[in-house]
């Protein structure tokens, strides 16, 4: 098992991003944004670039967390956007030698519920194929999406794209964020979670507020701890939400504490993937 971490919610740059890492004493990242850029749409000369830095610092890619499907995506728009990030992302993954790509299942839109649902299947089922022809896989996020909308979507979105090609990664921050049981949504799914974000919210008032991993509703410690008894072996990716939020516009170059914040962050997740270890018996 590993830590791994949306690095840019400590700096957009690689040079930080890189630096953060080592701080920590971490040889993963996951990869999103590299100078307000999304990482699976640089182009040639920037991936190479960031991966020859990333190799040089002997860190290594866990998962590519891509656009594709997500927030800021309907389910009724250029669904070619999404078929071109992953057939550009699957050779770069190849030669990163990173298996897992992230992926949502796209918000409503103007679509109905019935729409919405049966178009983010049969368009699931399409980038499936493509990742299974390509030899890697895609990991769907319990976030906004259809996918992500209920549990039983979850495991309806599981059961009819039916693909080796389509897992879960399981955010444990979302739903608390989104008003959801996260234990009741964790022990639905896990028999298809093979990564894991780690991320917490706890009441502020009638929203909720990211906080540290372990101190909001998110039951963090409680689902590592199971995961480690049930034999998970994969990677925790630090998402800490705590400085910035990408889908809400601000990310975190623009306050000074980002930096502070996610090396805390990192520190206090690896003290409690410690305790986790230990209830679970793991070495």
């Amino acid at each position: 098992m590993f830590i791994s971490g949306f690095v840019d919610e400590a700096g957009p740059d690689i040079a930080t991003q890189i630096k953060v890492t080592k701080e920590l004493g971490f040889s993963h990242v996951e990869m999103r944004m590299v100078d307000g850029k999304q990482f699976t749409q640089l182009d040639d000369a920037a991936f190479e670039k960031a991966w020859d830095e990333l190799q040089e610092a002997g860190i290594s890619i866990s998962c590519y967390g891509s656009a594709i499907a997500n927030w800021s995506r309907p389910v009724n728009g250029d669904f070619n956007l999404d078929i071109a990030d992953l057939r550009r992302s699957a050779p770069r993954m190849r030669m990163t030698g990173t298996p897992f790509i992230r992926v949502m299942s796209w918000k409503q839109g103007d679509a109905s519920e019935e729409e919405w649902g049966r178009e983010a299947v049969r368009r699931m089922k399409e980038l499936a194929k493509i990742a299974e022809d390509e030899g890697i896989t895609l990991v769907h996020e319990n976030c906004d999406g259809w996918g992500g909308h209920t549990i039983e979507n979850t495991v309806a979105l599981l059961e009819q794209v039916n693909s080796p090609a389509l897992k879960l990664v399981f955010d444990t921050g979302n739903p608390a964020h989104h008003k959801q049981d996260a234990w009741e949504y964790y022990r639905r799914v896990r028999k298809d979670v093979v990564y894991v974000h780690i991320k917490d919210y706890k009441p502020a008032g009638e929203k909720m507020r990211a906080c540290f991993a372990g101190e909001g509703v998110g039951r963090v410690e409680d689902i590592v701890t199971d995961l480690l008894s049930t034999g998970y072996d994969g990677g925790f990716s630090l998402e800490p939400h705590i400085a910035g939020a990408i889908h809400e516009g601000t990310v975190a170059g623009e306050k000074k504490s980002a930096y502070q914040i996610y090396v805390e962050y990192g520190r206090r997740f690896a003290q409690l993937l410690e305790r986790a270890k230990k209830n679970a018996g793991r070495p």
